[in-house]
């Protein structure tokens, strides 16, 4: 009969053959792969667009404002698709959460309407 502390001894022959494969794979490439370098080859290219001007333009706060807030929205959705696959199992009560929660994320919603965060100038 095998202790528990033997039962692991796969799962860490697995994780370092994994961490080995993936840090072997590395630094053969480093080792094996091409090292031509050129002025023209270390140029940044982006999209088949040559690069012009300066990268650090300012921004207006608005984009990572609006993207922020998606994503705040789109991870509070996410938690509508458990509820639905649990409707019948979780009766009225899950109901009644899912109505406070719905009615908490609408509040957000008109709170940041009200402050004109999603307003463009």
């Amino acid at each position: 009969m095998l202790t528990d502390q033997s039962n692991y001894i796969p799962i860490f022959m697995q994780i370092l053959l994994a961490v080995g494969f993936v840090a072997g794979t590395i630094v053969a490439s480093g080792k094996l792969g091409p090292k031509r370098r050129s002025e023209k080859k270390d140029i940044n290219f982006e999209c088949g667009i040559e690069s012009v001007g300066n990268a650090r333009i300012p921004f207006s706060v608005k984009y990572f404002l609006v993207a922020i807030l998606f994503v705040l929205f789109d991870v509070e959705v996410i938690f509508l698709y458990p509820w639905a696959i649990n409707f019948k199992e979780l009766g009225i009560e899950g109901l009644l959460k899912m109505i406070i929660f719905m009615l908490l994320l609408l509040v957000g919603f008109f709170y940041i309407i009200k402050k004109k965060a999603l307003e463009w100038e």
